[in-house]
């Protein structure tokens, strides 16, 4: 079962500030304007791909069953300068969703039931990264506490150690090996680590800073991005220490 660090209130909150965020670095921008990390689409398509997630996970929501995954290419989040509410809105919708049908209701996922809570975690870690994304793209500062980061990566791990997920994200198959550890290690220490053990069967992972193969040092958030390939691990903003070979081949493998 995925368990997050955050409670329902938290995710409510960091919802609000990401999106709030995210809406204040695309404000007043050219729609046209390139985002590196997400190098095929312009802004107005990341624009829209958040607003529409936010309000397609509040309709599977509210209809208590799975969607099609909509086509970010075809969301419409209007002129620039409504960008801010049409966003607003989204991330407002989805949230009563939840508040409605209850976080702990069972709800329809990619794998098999789990709470209602489970869509708001997971499109708040989205909002998290995109939110990133927006301000590369033009020149804003980002900001994010360090519970929301922290629980990014969490979050992901519980992902990609979730037996079945390799069937929508075959390349997941790669990461079984023979005990292999990875580990990222926040600094300075007031947050744990997080150290992953690659097995045969499944990929593991646990929260903590015991010894592993490969080390990622840095403040929560670089690691956050290092670890959602928004930052390259060569980064001044991160040290690694170890077998860089097996970090690589770690990223090469776990792109969401």
């Amino acid at each position: 079962m995925m368990t997050s660090t955050l409670d329902t209130a938290r995710c409510v909150e960091g919802l609000r500030e990401q999106t709030a965020g995210f809406a204040r670095a695309v404000a007043g921008r050219a729609p046209d304007t390139r985002v590196p990390t997400c190098p095929e689409w312009p802004l107005r398509t990341l624009v829209g791909h958040v607003g529409q997630e936010h309000r397609w996970a509040a309709e599977l929501i509210s209809k208590g069953r799975q969607l099609p995954v909509p086509d970010p290419r075809q969301a419409d989040p209007g002129a620039p300068d409504g960008w801010d509410a049409w966003l607003s809105e989204g991330a407002d919708e989805l949230i009563r969703a939840v508040q409605e049908t209850g976080a702990d209701a069972e709800m329809h996922t990619f794998f098999g039931p789990r709470p209602t809570a489970f869509w708001l975690r997971r499109v708040l870690s989205d909002t998290c990264v995109h939110h990133y994304d927006a301000t590369l793209a033009t020149g804003a500062a980002f900001e994010i506490t360090d519970d929301l980061a922290a629980d990014v990566i969490s979050e992901n791990l519980d992902l990609l150690a979730t037996p079945g997920f390799e069937s929508a994200r075959p390349t997941v198959a790669g990461l079984r090996g023979r005990g292999e550890r990875i580990g990222f290690r926040p600094t300075p220490t007031s947050t744990e680590g997080w150290v992953i053990t690659r097995t045969p069967e499944v990929l593991r992972w646990e929260r903590g800073s015991a010894d592993a193969d490969v080390v990622v040092s840095g403040a929560v958030a670089d690691l956050m991005l290092v670890f959602s390939h928004r930052v390259p691990p060569k980064d001044d903003r991160v040290t690694v220490t170890g077998d860089r070979e097996l970090l690589d081949h770690w990223l090469a493998h776990t792109e969401l």
